[in-house]
């Protein structure tokens, strides 16, 4: 499609890699790999053989599937890469979002999360060890009151949907995004798709081709639960996010847009606004543009 333009709402970066899943720590072993709690996982793709998921490496990436903008989003399997995504964030100013990590309470009792500088506060929800989302309340509304955006991925299914209601309702102002596109493979997804029919409350899809991984590409079952969700909330609160770069070990990040792109179960005005029209809205992007293909030897 002509002028289109593309924003990519959920993407990881890291220059080194040293995070942790059940208290075991996740390390890069070399050509992609990590060392995941004690199994070695192809965590990128190979080519990224000194295991640095760069801000240089996405901006081709993105430059070459006509990708304007992307937002950093973190995990704790990668560990907090807060300094990085400041550094990041400097260099390309019109091209990134980022999110700060919020961390819970250690032995000091303190949790740690950062405003300035950042765009956004992420929470692994579903990997936090207290699940009760309702005790996040002055975090909401210090991320409120701060203007920026709270991004979430919950646990799977419906467990944590009645506290994000909660924080929904204590917080009306808060723009929320809600991540893995409710974990859509699961039972009870649609409750976390319903968030969204809340004013200030979006849905992403950073990690659907991971999702549908075993039907793979064209990935037509992704596209019918996009449809779906689409029923429930709307297409004007639905994002494209790729989960860059995990979700490279087995498709390109074009090919991450192209299914999207190319199929006909979605009308030209659909895919504009999930690609990245709704995006520019939720998250304040005034100078994204569209890119144009790069021709290339095939």
């Amino acid at each position: 499609m002509k002028d289109c333009i593309i924003i990519d709402a959920h993407v990881h970066l890291w220059e080194k890699q040293e995070g942790l899943v059940n208290g075991r720590p996740v390390t890069g072993v070399g050509n992609g790999k990590a060392d995941f709690g004690g199994q070695i996982r192809q965590m990128m793709p190979p080519y990224m053989e000194d295991n640095r998921n760069t801000a240089e490496r996405l901006i081709a990436n993105m430059d070459y599937a006509c990708v304007g903008g992307a937002v950093i989003t973190q995990e704790y399997i990668d560990g907090n890469q807060d300094a990085y995504l400041l550094r990041a964030r400097a260099q390309y100013p019109d091209r990134l979002r980022i999110c700060s990590l919020y961390m819970e309470a250690g032995n000091d009792g303190d949790e740690r999360y950062a405003l300035d500088g950042f765009d956004g506060v992420k929470v692994c929800a579903g990997r936090l060890q207290d699940p009760d989302l309702t005790k996040l309340l002055p975090l909401c509304r210090a991320v409120e009151k701060a203007g920026k955006f709270l991004s979430v991925d919950l646990s799977d299914g419906d467990s944590q949907v009645a506290d994000m209601e909660y924080l929904i309702e204590q917080c009306p102002e808060l723009r929320i995004a809600i991540g893995h596109f409710g974990m859509v493979t699961t039972p009870g997804w649609q409750k976390q798709i319903a968030l969204a029919k809340h004013p200030q409350v979006y849905i992403e899809s950073g990690g659907l081709t991971w999702l549908f991984h075993r039907e793979f590409y064209p990935y037509p079952s992704a596209v019918d639960a996009i449809l779906e969700a689409k029923d429930i909330c709307g297409m004007d609160k639905l994002m494209w996010g790729s989960d860059y770069p995990r979700t490279m070990t087995d498709i390109t990040y074009t090919m991450a847009v192209r299914f999207l792109l190319e199929t006909p179960k979605l009308t030209e005005q659909e895919k504009r606004a999930f690609l990245g029209g709704n995006a520019l809205r939720f998250y304040g992007w005034d100078k994204v543009c569209p890119l144009q293909p790069i021709p290339n030897m095939l």
